[in-house]
């Protein structure tokens, strides 16, 4: 019986950790029923209830259809950006001189 007791003891162990680590990491939005407190107490003072009870009823789910997960905007992907690009009188400036120079540098230097 003791060899059975020590394993089951260890898992309890660790299932109640883990619930309390939940728990308190858990956003205050998708904590259902009870305050986030009050949960926290629950698991503490009841381990093996208290965890059943967090997953159960306490933790709701991510709703996908409410908060779609957003994607990072890269710059070429951002028409703000793109349009600052098209519109950047100065830099279209600076693009033609260095241009002229590399055109120079190039004169001065006739390839063999």
């Amino acid at each position: 019986m003791i060899r059975l007791a020590v394993p089951l003891a260890l898992i309890g162990l660790f299932v109640w950790v883990y619930t309390f680590i939940d728990c308190a990491r858990t956003d205050e939005q998708r904590v259902r029923g009870l305050p986030k407190t009050l949960w926290i107490i629950i698991v503490i003072l009841l381990p093996l209830i208290g965890s059943i009870l967090w997953f159960a009823i306490g933790k709701g789910r991510k709703d996908r259809r409410l908060k779609p997960q957003s994607r990072p905007v890269y710059p070429d992907d951002d028409p703000a950006f793109l349009r600052k690009l098209g519109t950047d009188r100065e830099q279209e400036e600076r693009i033609r001189k260095l241009e002229e120079q590399l055109g120079e540098l190039d004169d001065d230097n006739p390839k063999d």
